[in-house]
């Protein structure tokens, strides 16, 4: 149970984000905290937790708390593309490749893609940015039989882009599911966070204009980094 100290804290370091007082995005290392507010690193640590539960700050490990920045707005029934989608929100998005190589499908991607358990995939990791922070690591597994040498291409790029671009492929529908959960080991790391931290899986199973399924994408994102908006 959140003590009424920690409740106080919150509140009062609440009031002074609204007011600007951080405006170099970063708050005061814990011991500065902790001293200002004449409380214990446990007490403390509560306050910053109930804000970043609010979705006001987040952590990053081994660097401190920072103020959260807008949610980015995704609406899955849009084919828009990462890139496209930050800057019409006037953000700036930025894609790391991790990996990309051949790999045997395991059972769970297999039957996504209609494929059998051994068959050979493409897996590209990615990581992907939003204004610098780390907000989403990607896992894309696609079937080779549409994207002949693919592995060979620019894989910062829009995937999007790329298929309709090259191999005359464009998305012509998707299944979505949402599933609020733990970041897994593989993902954590990579946005700066402990694993187990809460987090959003977002796996989307993708067709092509001739109703084949072509790729699946497993999508690890910072739960306090979305805002999974749709009109129907």
């Amino acid at each position: 149970m959140m003590s009424k100290t920690a409740d106080v804290i919150a509140a009062g370091l609440r009031e002074r984000i609204e007011s600007g007082e951080f405006a170099g995005g970063r708050l005061p290392a814990e011991r500065s905290l902790s001293e200002h507010y004449s409380t214990t690193r446990i007490t403390l640590r509560e306050a910053l937790g109930l804000l970043e539960a609010q979705g006001i700050i987040y952590r990053e490990l081994r660097r401190g708390w920072f103020l959260a920045p807008p949610r980015l707005v995704y609406n899955p029934s849009h084919h828009s593309h990462f890139h496209a989608m930050a800057a019409e929100q006037g953000r700036i998005a930025s894609t790391e490749v991790l990996e990309a190589r051949e790999v045997p499908a395991q059972l769970a991607i297999a039957r996504h893609l209609q494929l059998l358990e051994g068959d050979r995939v493409y897996r590209i990791r990615r990581l992907r940015r939003i204004d610098g922070r780390a907000v989403l690591y990607v896992e894309h597994y696609l079937n080779p039989a549409f994207f002949p040498g693919l592995l060979d291409e620019d894989l910062t790029r829009s995937l999007t882009d790329l298929y309709d671009q090259r191999y005359g492929i464009r998305y012509g529908g998707a299944r979505f599911t949402i599933l609020p959960g733990p970041l897994p080991v593989r993902a954590a790391p990579a946005l700066n966070v402990a694993s187990g931290t809460p987090g959003l899986l977002i796996t989307r199973i993708n067709r092509d204009q001739h109703k084949r399924v072509i790729d699946c994408d497993c999508e690890f994102w910072r739960y306090d980094a979305l805002c999974v908006d749709v009109e129907v």
